[in-house]
């Protein structure tokens, strides 16, 4: 038989059918509960650099370099609203709500450096955070009439195929979305969606809207991941156990 030149050899490898290719690998199927939804049951954790800042950034003191998550790591201020957060950067020491071990709001909670456990339950989910004992209860209901103030919001689930999506609203304007000052007033509402990629990865997307703050409504997105470790569960940072021993180390606690 006649040997195929190089050149000829390639034109032949190139004109090989897809088919030839090697298959890509099959999606592997997500647990399900017993009513066929994606079984969210589990301790997560986010492994972003998001509660330090949002936005890409470069190393600090202190401050590991990050990418963003946020869609186009554009965050849309009113120029009023970029005013105060540049005002919030220059205090962010004393001024960031996590600094008086606050509730840290929705969806800091979500990608801060703590594990927090999902419980799921056909009419119900409960998202339990080791940050100061922090619970989510995500109800199958509608809204209760506002207006109402609370640090993590009203959490209103429902399916929308395999994804769950969670509609946040009446929230206190005392909470930050990360260290660097990107703040949001009482009128944020958010919609979370949840995705089970595959039995250890969640996709996790927030659009959040805020018309006194931000000019269009922005998205953030990044992984969740489960927790694998043997025996793996949510234990307890008493936030302020801990800030009242360092007022007292200080000497800024006098007697009670």
């Amino acid at each position: 038989m006649k040997q195929l030149s190089a050149g000829a050899l390639l034109l032949v490898l190139m004109a090989s059918p897809a088919s030839a290719q090697t298959p890509a690998a099959p999606r592997l199927a997500v647990p399900r509960t017993s009513d066929g939804k994606p079984d969210l049951n589990g301790v997560w954790q986010a492994l972003s650099t998001a509660d330090w800042d949002l936005q890409d950034h470069a190393a600090r003191l202190g401050v590991p370099a990050g990418q963003g998550v946020v869609e186009g790591n554009d965050i849309p201020y009113t120029p009023a609203a970029l005013a105060q957060k540049q005002q919030n950067v220059k205090n962010r020491a004393t001024a960031d709500p996590e600094s008086k071990c606050f509730l840290l709001g929705v969806p800091r909670t979500m990608y801060a450096p703590y594990p927090f456990q999902i419980v799921q339950s056909p009419v119900y989910i409960a998202i339990l955070s080791e940050y100061a004992h922090t619970t989510r209860s995500v109800l199958n209901s509608e809204h209760p009439p506002g207006p109402i103030t609370w640090f993590m919001g009203d959490s209103r689930g429902r399916w929308e195929g395999d994804t769950l999506v969670v509609d946040v609203k009446y929230f206190t304007d005392q909470t930050w979305f990360d260290r660097v000052g990107n703040f949001h007033s009482a009128d944020l509402h958010v919609v979370e969606r949840y995705t089970m990629e595959t039995p250890d990865h969640i996709r996790y997307e927030a659009t959040l809207e805020d018309p006194k703050v931000f000019t269009r409504p922005w998205k953030i997105a990044f992984t969740l991941y489960r927790r694998k470790e043997p025996n793996v569960r949510v234990l307890e940072y008493e936030c302020y156990a801990y800030a009242q021993e360092e007022q007292a180390r200080r000497g800024e606690l006098g007697p009670r």
